[in-house]
């Protein structure tokens, strides 16, 4: 992704807050793989009832 301007990163939304968030470096090998924007919203994934 080096060489990409921001708005046009990859971007998801979070299914506990409902925003959307961004493509990381940091998560650059297990993108597929994010469902959650924060570890807040981790936490809190028992809360929301997912499909």
């Amino acid at each position: 992704m080096k060489g990409v301007k921001k708005q046009h990163l990859p971007e998801k939304n979070c299914p506990v807050c409902n925003r959307p968030f961004m493509w990381r470096a940091k998560w650059a090998k297990n993108w597929d793989e994010v469902i959650y924007c924060s570890q807040k919203c981790r936490r809190s994934k028992n809360a929301v009832t997912l499909e």
